[in-house]
């Protein structure tokens, strides 16, 4: 079984974070590990907190896993500051695994801000060149642009703009735009693809970005090219979606499982 693994920051709601990225791998058929990297105290309504993990457990973590485990992919979600950015990208150049995914974790659905505007720039500058994909969202890849993004052809000239930092290819999430049906726009430095589904009505979508880019990292992991890895990922979120949870009293979480 392909071993992956997720570093991002825990939910204690159970529907985004670390929880989220290890139901979508194991769904995605791969092995997640983990590395946690902050705690919140967060459910379907609010983020009422967050820690984060001292720097040398964080190194800790990710030594531990690639000295025992064949990591066959990395997706990294909320790495609060500057300093853990850093440390997380240092130790993944030296432990080189063959795909990495970034999801650039900003803020929560309720409005918590979970990355120090200062740590932007490390982003861009220590993380970003990594990546086999970064799959930003319309408000993350405005951050990261500095373009305004309404429509499609707004995020192909964003997801250009990204792509100048040193990434491979940069995935613009369509889910926060106002297109009748979700597109994300791939972009790979020459070529643009475009991924299309049903806009789904509902409230139901805590945790589709760690979801999605966990997804995308699991079927890498098993051995996909980037587009076709998008694809699968894409019909899964989107299933998961459909079939969401009605739990909690605010946005409930993705169905993780609804194929079960």
């Amino acid at each position: 079984m392909k071993q992956i693994l997720t570093v991002a920051g825990s939910d204690s709601g159970g529907g985004a974070g670390i929880q989220a990225d290890i139901k979508s791998i194991h769904a995605n058929g791969g092995f997640a590990m983990s590395v946690i990297t902050s705690v919140t105290a967060q459910n379907t309504c609010e983020v009422t907190s967050a820690f984060d993990l001292p720097i040398e457990i964080i190194e800790a973590q990710i030594d531990a896993v690639f000295s025992d485990f064949e990591v066959s992919a990395v997706k990294t979600g909320m790495l609060s500051s500057a300093e853990i950015v850093r440390v997380v990208a240092r130790k993944l150049h030296h432990h080189s695994p063959a795909k990495i995914v970034v999801d650039p974790v900003m803020i929560s659905k309720s409005g918590f801000q979970l990355l120090q505007e200062s740590a932007i720039e490390t982003i861009k500058s220590d993380l970003i060149p990594l990546a086999t994909v970064i799959t930003p969202n319309v408000h993350e890849a405005q951050l990261l642009s500095g373009l305004e993004i309404q429509n499609v052809k707004e995020a192909e000239v964003a997801a250009e703009n990204i792509h100048q930092l040193g990434c491979n290819s940069v995935l613009v999430k369509g889910g926060h735009m106002e297109d009748e049906t979700s597109i994300d726009v791939l972009f790979s430095g020459d070529k643009f693809w475009f991924f299309e589904s049903e806009r789904i009505n509902t409230k139901n979508t805590h945790g589709t970005g760690c979801t999605y880019s966990a997804a995308i990292a699991t079927q890498l992991g098993l051995g996909k090219d980037l587009v076709s890895s998008i694809e699968a990922a894409k019909d899964y979120i989107t299933n998961a979606i459909r079939h969401s949870l009605e739990i909690g009293h605010g946005h409930g979480p993705t169905n993780h499982f609804y194929f079960l």
